[in-house]
């Protein structure tokens, strides 16, 4: 069993969803994102979303933007980023790991030697943004084979056809754009998003996760009573951002950020 299977099987055990806060990799600095890693985990983390650098995340807000530009003075890479889950895997065997990016660096490595290399240091799943399942068939084959999962995007215009095909290529979760827009947007309809998890459902019985437009423990605790994972992103990265001088200080906001969230989360009586 994989361990993100065993984190959301054992979180629909006690009737928990999972809260998936992702961090760009090497921001605000390469040394400093294994540690923040673990600080997430202490602070609630269930699942942790990496994101790789990249010089055009289209599907990103500024703030990651911002974070991705961070991490690419310092020149970090995709290998960059698989030592930092090797690192991480050193002393938590458990926590699953899925890192989140765009097609080109996966391509300059090679699609075998990023597979072989990722599943050896301890990646759970592969989240890219911009190679769509139709796609996929020979990555999603290779990742399957090393024991990752590939995870694929839907959005509010998803439509019955395309979800079928979505979920038939994925495995270990889907994950649900609550926003016709980029990371960091502003509105969030949470009844419109029960409606789009209820046609996912009728396609897969994988764990729904929802991201894009979580920014506090009230959205989250909405969005914990009918999807199975909750991600946030930007909230996370602009404390981050906000705080990137002082280390301290820096722990101390994704600490009270991620507490907070999980707190909230925790009182949601699930529908889903």
């Amino acid at each position: 069993m994989s361990r993100i299977q065993a984190c959301f099987d054992g979180l629909r055990q006690r009737g928990r969803a999972a809260l998936v806060p992702f961090i760009t990799a090497g921001d605000p600095h390469p040394g400093a994102t294994v540690a923040l890693m673990h600080t997430l985990v202490e602070a609630g983390a269930d699942i942790l979303e990496l994101g790789v650098p990249f010089s055009d995340p289209m599907a990103d807000g500024p703030v990651i933007q911002r974070a991705s530009e961070r991490a690419l003075k310092h020149h970090v890479s995709l290998r960059d980023v698989i030592l930092m889950v090797r690192d991480f895997r050193a002393t938590d065997p458990l926590t699953p790991v899925v890192l989140m990016g765009y097609l080109n660096p996966v391509e300059v490595m090679g699609y075998e030697k990023f597979v072989m290399e990722a599943s050896s240091a301890g990646v759970d799943g592969v989240l890219t943004v911009d190679l769509p399942p139709e796609e996929a068939g020979p990555f999603t084959t290779l990742l399957k084979d090393r024991g990752m999962d590939p995870v694929f995007l839907f959005a509010p215009t998803t439509n019955e056809e395309r979800a079928a095909r979505i979920c038939a290529a994925a495995s270990g979760f889907v994950y649900y754009v609550s926003l016709k827009g980029v990371t960091g947007a502003s509105t969030l309809n949470v009844e419109d998003v029960a409606e789009h998890i209820r046609q996912i459902r009728r396609h897969t019985r994988l764990p729904v996760g929802v991201g894009f437009g979580v920014k506090d423990a009230d959205t989250a605790t909405q969005l914990a009573r009918v999807a199975d994972a909750v991600v946030v992103g930007s909230a996370l990265v602009s404390a981050i951002e906000s705080t990137a001088g002082d280390e301290a200080r820096m722990h101390a906001a994704a600490r009270e950020l991620i507490g907070s969230l999980r707190a909230g989360m925790d009182t949601a009586s699930r529908t889903a």
